[in-house]
Parts: C-alpha cells; sequence; structure tokens
C-alpha cells in the first residue's frame, strides 16, 4: 500500500468536481486500500479520492477511526438523494483544510445510494456524525470544502492566515 499525499487548501485541483467510475476494476481496488491507509495515517475519518489527486468519484470513511481494526467502508460514485432536518457540526474540520475547525450547518438526516467496492448498489439512511460525513466527504466530490459552507467572515480570516502560513513555509 502506498500513503498519498493529501492536497490542502488553496489547491485548485479540490474544487474541481470528479468522475463517476465506471469500471471497478483493480486500478479503483488500489486506490481505495491506499486511500483507507491515508485516511488512518492522518489520521481522520473520511477522505475523498480529490483530496488525494484522484479525480474519480470515491469516498472511504470510518467514523470510529479505529486504526486497530480498519474497519472502513468504501462509497462510489455516492449522491444524496434525501436530507432532512437540520444540524450543527460543531468543530468540524478537514484533512485538506489544515489549522481549521469551525461550526457548519448541516442537514440531521442524509439518503445516501453509491456502488460498494465489489459494484453493488448501497442505500444508507444516516443521522448525527455519519450523516456529517457523508455530506462533508460527497462535498468533496463536488468541489466544494466545508470553509464554503461558514460564515464569510470566517472564511476570508481563514484564507488569510493560510496565504501566510504557506508565505513562510520553506520551498524545496
Amino acid at each position: 500500500m502506498t500513503l498519498l499525499k493529501i492536497l490542502t487548501y488553496p489547491d485548485p485541483f479540490l474544487r474541481e468536481p470528479t468522475k463517476p467510475v465506471a469500471d471497478i476494476d483493480d486500478e479503483i481496488q488500489t486506490i481505495i486500500e491506499d486511500m483507507a491507509e491515508t485516511m488512518y495515517e492522518a489520521p481522520g475519518v473520511g477522505l475523498a479520492a480529490i483530496q488525494a489527486g484522484i479525480d474519480k468519484s470515491i469516498i472511504v470513511y470510518d467514523p470510529d477511526a479505529d486504526v486497530e481494526k480498519k474497519d472502513f467502508h468504501v462509497l462510489i460514485n455516492p449522491e444524496i438523494v434525501f436530507s432532512e432536518g437540520e444540524m450543527v457540526s460543531e468543530n468540524e474540520g478537514c484533512l485538506s483544510v489544515p489549522d481549521l475547525r469551525a461550526d457548519v450547518k448541516r442537514s440531521e438526516k442524509v439518503t445516501v445510494e453509491a456502488l460498494d467496492r465489489n459494484g453493488n448498489p448501497l442505500k444508507i439512511e444516516a443521522v448525527g456524525l455519519l450523516s456529517v460525513i457523508l455530506q462533508h466527504e460527497i462535498d468533496h466530490l463536488k468541489g466544494i470544502l466545508f470553509i464554503d459552507r461558514i460564515s464569510a467572515l470566517k472564511r476570508q480570516l481563514y484564507k488569510k492566515k493560510r496565504r501566510k502560513a504557506l508565505k513562510s513555509e520553506p520551498t524545496v
């Protein structure tokens, strides 16, 4: 398995919508395994392929983030087909948006349709943390970052802080 490099804001690739997976072959299986390994190493509870520089509609997630069990789930070509209610995802963060945590308004419940890693159709009805994870990762597949869902003031402050941090990083 290979650890993948996680792209970080403001990388423009993160704003690109992903392409649907047409054929779940050995290459896709390898991508899935590498994504899971990268997610656990980061550590995170979810990872979209676009965050690893892969423009495929794939997400991996593990709400427990259990590095020992590594009981991750895979969704290929996921779509939210139903949502209801409203909740605040408190202190939400993102592996591609370093050094920021914020409250984000999300749907309380979502229904997601997708394929599993073997190409079988899935339907997931999620509430609470799982609902937040799925919405967050599916947003990535559309080129949407969680900072797009916070107040304009917080977003501007983060962008300014990030630009300053990037200027002070040593170049290789």
